[in-house]
């Protein structure tokens, strides 16, 4: 489902259980300097990434000083996040001259300890290339490195490589649990675009059916997805970046299953069965 950009308020976006993703929790929170935002999600494990600006972020007696550190924008410099687990009470506070935070989240049961992930911890993956027209790189701020650390949720940040292309191709879908073969995972994309003006299409195509919807998407639009193959692509002349979530069902890592009239292209792309590997 599309949800073009609208003024949220710091109202989430997608709230804990939602009835298509109920998985998942979506929030962006705009604040200018020394203003502060609280927030808690009963049940839901949270990390907190700046897409751009400075935030302290306090929980209890812990306290994160300076997360972030882009000032443009999401191609400005590498992100940061702090991991919050389930039912705490979190105050952020802007300390830059504005920012605008993600925030995102899975239904998880269990207390873990808060961390911040620093912008040398990020797991940092580039693959495809210009030929095949699936060039793109991928920063996993929750990925395999905070195993162990964090319950179901996977966090990244996925950008196009060069002006145009296609990502999440092959076409992959990941709404069933099938043992090594496909795990069920929700997932919610937020996308920016360089120039602000660039635009691209998300395809969203149900399992046994021939044709799929495809959805204009524009720089703020958040997709969410529950089932069904979802490859998307940015017009040329532009990049593309989306803020990914996935939270799984019963499981944290990955296993996506990708279309069989498609997966033989798995085979010719570069780097990526490194890339599958990395949602593992």
């Amino acid at each position: 489902m599309h949800i073009p950009p609208y003024n949220n308020k710091n109202i989430p976006i997608v709230n804990i259980n939602n009835k298509i993703t109920p998985n998942i929790y979506f929030n962006i929170v705009k604040l200018k300097k020394d203003q502060i935002f609280n927030y808690q999600t009963p049940g839901f494990e949270t990390c907190i990434v700046p897409a751009t600006g400075k935030l302290d972020i306090k929980l209890g007696d812990v306290i994160f000083k300076n997360i972030g550190k882009r000032t443009k924008n999401v191609w400005d410099e590498e992100p940061e996040g702090v991991y919050i687990p389930i039912n705490q009470s979190v105050e952020i506070k802007c300390i830059s001259k504005n920012t605008e935070a993600f925030i995102a989240g899975a239904k998880y049961n269990k207390y873990l300890n808060p961390f911040e992930i620093k912008h040398s911890e990020i797991d940092f993956v580039q693959y495809g290339s210009d030929e095949t027209k699936t060039h793109r790189k991928i920063k996993h701020i929750l990925g395999q490195k905070q195993s162990g650390k964090v319950g179901r949720l996977l966090v990244s940040e996925l950008y196009t490589v060069g002006e145009g292309g296609w990502s999440g191709f092959p076409p992959h879908k990941h709404d069933t649990n099938i043992n090594s073969k496909e795990t069920k995972h929700d997932e919610v994309y937020n996308f920016r675009f360089l120039p602000k003006k660039g635009f691209g299409l998300q395809l969203l195509q149900p399992d046994n059916d021939k044709i799929g919807n495809a959805s204009h998407i524009i720089n703020g639009s958040t997709f969410i997805i529950d089932k069904g193959y979802h490859p998307c692509v940015v017009a040329p002349g532009y990049q593309m970046y989306y803020f990914t979530i996935l939270a799984g069902q019963n499981q944290r890592p990955l296993l996506q299953n990708f279309q069989k009239e498609h997966a033989w292209q798995i085979e010719t792309i570069p780097g990526i069965k490194d890339m599958i590997a990395k949602f593992k």
